[in-house]
């Protein structure tokens, strides 16, 4: 079966000729020109990827991304944006996009991006059912049932800050890189840059950590990375 990959923009020149790479790589396209319509067209079709406009009527793609993400969605994202200061990549990343092409951008970049990044999510599926349970104090992650709890809470994480903490958990007391971890999590095919480790380890605190300004479990070690507290 094709893979389905949602397109929302409301340019109708960009959507015909994104369409047209697409369709002749194989993958079945759906189209969306709002935010809103995008939404429902999330729930209706359950895309395997998103390439998302920055800039729509009704509904923001940085809305679209962040209502998603919110509903614990973690479709891949591709944000395309126009603009091209640091800023709007770093929020596109803050709430939730894996990737982000500034127009104008060739479709063959595009389509590369498009493939890495379903590669990575098939990839993270088939990680997430190993059988097997770290524990570190009243913290538990559960690999095969994708549970994570905090003493008697069950704590919900997205598939990425599920990774980041298991790779932590995995060795407690080792340093990670954010280098590492990005190559790790996101891939080695991955695009963007080592802010998305820091955004994702910022929501993953505020979820296990009692007090994320002073954490105890995913510590930061200044120059070098992240490490799970002794």
């Amino acid at each position: 079966m094709a893979e389905k990959i949602l397109l929302v923009d409301d340019e109708e020149m960009i959507v015909e000729s994104i369409e047209y790479a697409l369709l002749q790589e194989g993958y079945e396209v759906v189209r969306a020109s709002n935010g809103q319509e995008a939404l429902q067209q999330v729930q209706l079709t359950k895309p395997n990827l998103i390439v998302l406009d920055l800039m729509l009527p009704q509904l923001s793609g940085l809305e679209v991304c962040r209502l998603l993400r919110r509903e614990h969605n973690d479709v891949p994202i591709i944000m395309l944006t126009a603009k091209g200061e640091e800023i709007d990549r770093v929020i596109g990343l803050e709430v939730g996009a894996d990737d982000y092409l500034i127009k104008p951008f060739s479709l063959r970049e595009l389509v590369a991006r498009i493939k890495a990044l379903l590669r990575r999510s098939k990839t993270g599926d088939s990680d997430s059912k190993q059988a097997k349970v770290y524990q570190h104090q009243d913290l538990m992650v559960n690999l095969s049932e994708h549970r994570v709890t905090v003493g008697d809470r069950l704590v919900e994480l997205s598939p990425k800050e599920f990774k980041i903490l298991a790779m932590l958990m995995s060795t407690p007391g080792r340093v990670f890189s954010r280098e590492e971890l990005l190559e790790q999590v996101w891939g080695l095919d991955f695009y963007g840059d080592t802010k998305t480790v820091d955004v994702h380890i910022r929501w993953l605190r505020e979820k296990i950590e009692e007090d994320p300004s002073s954490p105890k479990y995913v510590q930061t070690v200044r120059g070098f990375g992240y490490r799970l507290g002794a």
